[in-house]
């Protein structure tokens, strides 16, 4: 006996988006879009795949893992489906559009990532994103900021929580206490997984032991900051000048975004082999994992040579479409299969305002409630007419 396979399940982690969500998929990212270019970022288009050596250029370890590979059957040259859209960004910022001014750009399209990447996400999230280049200073991270909560807002989400991070806080610990590559990739991890024993049990091998220590408990309310200013006193200036970036942020959007609750985290080291400054990320009690999320990446272009300082967002806007509701309804309007020149341009003309008119088939048996219709155009006195179904 010879078993079908099924042919029609789909591979674990993807899913098809069907016509009733696909709308709300589609009016939330031209609203979210159209948005961004009211804040002057330019929509750019990536291709779906690029060469590895350019794909993940300048990206993390972590890319790379969550990236598919492929064979270029023109060139034999390894080639990656892309898992991010910012390398190529950077990519484009650097090479394709060498601006000496501060640059926008923002994006919006489906990447490919070997595992899931969240508890509730797929494996083919839609990622929307902004980004800014060529301005250093704290005022592009937060413009950024404000833009994810605006994102969000937009989308639909309440209960907005922020939470704030700066990786230059403990890299710059960890190079003036001369730790080892080893001890500072072991401290890494017990910092990501919080492990507070674990911590305290590294605590006598690591010089500066009071640091690592105090790093430790610096997380929850924004309080923290003036705590770390008195436990990290004698760390090296560029900790106080990151540490002073998060005082900046957090009183701009205590008068911009008071009913937005803001924490800080200086133990959160998300994307520390990629990010070189302030790192955020926006959660919501009925989101399992983050919303969005960014931070600063100055040095992604480095290897396209143009590292300019950058910084930016993204989001899943399959995720985002969650919380999007859509109020405008739907209404279709039947036509028969009528052969009538008023009937025609009466059809065009509706569509023509964005209308949506089904026309039926000759001998086609779909009736009006197949289709999904409301309403129906009929031949009266006057001519053709709309009226409800």
């Amino acid at each position: 006996m010879v078993v079908r396979a099924e042919t029609w399940l789909l591979p674990d982690g993807v899913q098809d988006v069907l016509p009733q969500d696909a709308i709300r998929l589609e009016k939330l990212r031209r609203r979210l879009l159209d948005m961004f270019a009211a804040w002057g970022y330019e929509l750019v288009f990536t291709p779906l795949m690029e060469y590895v050596d350019s794909l993940l250029t300048g990206s993390s370890h972590d890319l790379d893992l969550m990236t598919f590979k492929i064979t270029d059957q023109l060139t034999g040259r390894l080639m990656g489906v892309r898992a991010d859209l910012t390398p190529q960004v950077a990519r484009l910022d650097a090479h394709c559009l060498p601006r000496e001014h501060t640059a926008r750009y923002c994006y919006c399209g489906t990447v490919l990532n070997t595992l899931p990447q969240g508890l509730s996400t797929g494996r083919t999230p839609i990622q929307i994103g902004a980004e800014v280049y060529g301005y250093q200073g704290v005022a592009a991270d937060l413009e950024v900021i404000r833009l994810m909560l605006t994102t969000l807002t937009a989308a639909g989400a309440t209960a907005i929580h922020l939470d704030l991070g700066h990786v230059t806080v403990f890299r710059e610990l960890a190079k003036a206490a001369g730790l080892s590559a080893e001890l500072e990739a072991q401290l890494f991890d017990i910092y990501q997984r919080k492990s507070i024993p674990e911590l305290n049990d590294l605590l006598p091998q690591l010089p500066r032991s009071e640091w690592f220590a105090a790093l430790g408990q610096l997380s929850g309310q924004i309080t923290v900051l003036a705590q770390a200013d008195i436990l990290l006193v004698d760390a090296p200036t560029a900790v106080h000048c990151a540490l002073n970036d998060l005082q900046q942020v957090v009183h701009a959007l205590q008068l911009s975004h008071p009913h937005v609750a803001v924490s800080v985290d200086l133990s959160e080291l998300r994307g520390y082999h990629y990010h070189t400054g302030l790192v955020f990320a926006a959660y919501t009690p009925q989101s399992a994992s983050e919303l969005a999320k960014g931070g600063r990446y100055d040095h992604i272009g480095e290897a396209f040579g143009r590292a300019r300082p950058a910084t930016g967002f993204s989001a899943d806007l399959k995720s985002l479409v969650n919380f999007f509701e859509d109020d405008s309804g739907i209404v279709k309007i039947f036509a028969p299969a009528h052969d009538d020149c008023a009937l025609a341009v009466l059809v065009a003309q509706l569509r023509a305002e964005g209308r949506i008119v089904i026309q039926a088939l000759t001998g086609d048996r779909s009736t009006m409630a197949d289709l999904g219709c409301q309403q129906q155009l009929v031949l009266g006195q006057h001519g053709w007419q709309i009226v409800q179904i």
